[in-house]
């Protein structure tokens, strides 16, 4: 039986399997859908390679040339951006060919990359998004460690983390000791197989690199939404009951300084309200990428999720139409995060808009400003939360950098 001998090789698998492709091609897939269908799915897969290949590298040469996008979630986005357009490039074209051939026809060597480099990816993007909203939710409910732990080193440490595990964890299926890599007559493309012995890490591999960064990145939304409704319950109730006795500083000091005073009161509460301006925008923009990230890690679920579930319900394929539908998806999530960048984020756009105009001056302007509102008064929404959570008022210049 064919199956059985695909199992026997190791990374020598694919050879035996790619010699048996014409013979599972009427098994396979996609040998029930029509020609037609086939022709749009490759068109799909190709747009969407091109567009993520444009969006993806555009992302990462704007993060890496605009100063005002360059903070600490820029680190991990470029780490995420990395792992989309390597998918693009490594994974896409196979899987067009695999649409106009209706099988695989690349050789045993690419049946065993192509989906180790898929597999990585998946895994790569997946952590990536975890930790960025680690990140955010330190920053949020721990601000008091931001500091300690986002350092260069520990946020280069992290990104290295993503990529050894991603990779590192199908160490065992591609030398052949934990299932294998090669061709599935069934899908009619390459992925991973059981080995002789009959075990799979795909179980494994979805528990590892699927369920706990969900589980991890829901626990964290959860508990910065929780975090920021106290903190503006407790705000409202500061600003309710005992907002009126900071606010008139000079009313209590008609005995002694007077001119001090009255410059006092005169120009402390425009410093006042210009800081709180500051405050609040830069609070606004780090909104913005709390909520940003969210809606990358909905779209990455979207995208997964459905072939994911498919890969696991049904193993034998009795729904083939589900798993090609389930693919489209999973590889327009290679190309949907730079439109949600787009769409979600001011100072995105404007970074885009910089590198597609070559206009660097305009960066460097940006990065000023950026400075100001991240040095001098980079509370923004820790510095709501804090003053929130603590009886004790922060000052100013003690706030968290954002930068790396």
């Amino acid at each position: 039986m064919e199956s059985s001998r695909l199992d026997d090789a190791g990374l020598g698998l694919g050879l035996t399997a790619v010699a048996s492709v014409t013979a599972a091609d009427d098994d396979s897939e996609l040998s029930r859908f029509s020609r037609p269908m086939l022709t749009m799915a490759a068109v799909l897969t190709i747009l969407v390679m091109i567009l993520g290949v444009a969006g993806n590298l555009l992302t990462i040469v704007a993060l890496l040339r605009c100063p005002r996008v360059r903070n600490v979630a820029a680190a991990f986005i470029i780490s995420l951006c990395v792992a989309d357009l390597l998918f693009c490039v490594t994974v896409l074209p196979f899987s067009a060919s695999r649409f106009v051939h209706g099988t695989w026809t690349h050789g045993g060597a690419l049946c065993t990359v192509v989906p180790f480099m898929r597999y990585g990816n998946v895994g790569v993007s997946l952590l990536s998004i975890a930790m960025i909203t680690i990140n955010r939710y330190i920053m949020i409910a721990h601000y008091g460690m931001y500091g300690r732990v986002y350092r260069t080193g520990w946020i280069a440490a992290m990104i290295v983390f993503c990529w050894l595990f991603s990779y590192g964890f199908q160490l065992p299926t591609l030398i052949g000791v934990w299932g294998v890599f090669g061709f599935d007559p069934q899908l009619g493309t390459c992925s991973i197989r059981p080995d002789a012995s009959g075990r799979s890490s795909k179980a494994a591999l979805f528990i590892t690199a699927f369920v706990v960064p969900c589980v991890i990145i829901i626990a964290c939304y959860a508990r910065i939404f929780w975090v920021v409704h106290q903190s503006e319950k407790r705000m409202r109730a500061h600003a309710v009951g005992g907002g009126g006795g900071g606010s008139r500083p000079g009313l209590g000091a008609g005995s002694g300084g007077g001119g001090s005073g009255a410059i006092s009161q005169r120009f402390k509460p425009d410093q006042r309200h210009a800081r709180e301006g500051r405050e609040m925008r830069a609070k606004r923009n780090e909104w913005r990428i709390t909520k940003m990230v969210l809606a990358i890690f909905l779209s990455f679920l979207c995208c997964y999720l459905p072939i994911t579930i498919v890969k696991v319900t049904d193993p034998d394929v009795r729904y083939p139409g589900l798993h090609v539908c389930g693919y489209l998806l999973l590889y327009l999530s290679a190309c949907i995060n730079p439109i949600i960048y787009v769409i979600m984020n001011a100072q995105y756009r404007q970074a885009y808009r910089s590198v597609l105009t070559c206009h660097r001056q305009r960066g460097r302007m940006s990065a000023s400003t950026a400075d100001r509102g991240l040095d001098g008064n980079s509370k923004t929404m820790v510095s709501q939360v804090s003053i929130a959570m603590s009886p004790v008022s922060l000052t100013p210049g003690h706030g968290i950098d954002d930068d790396f």
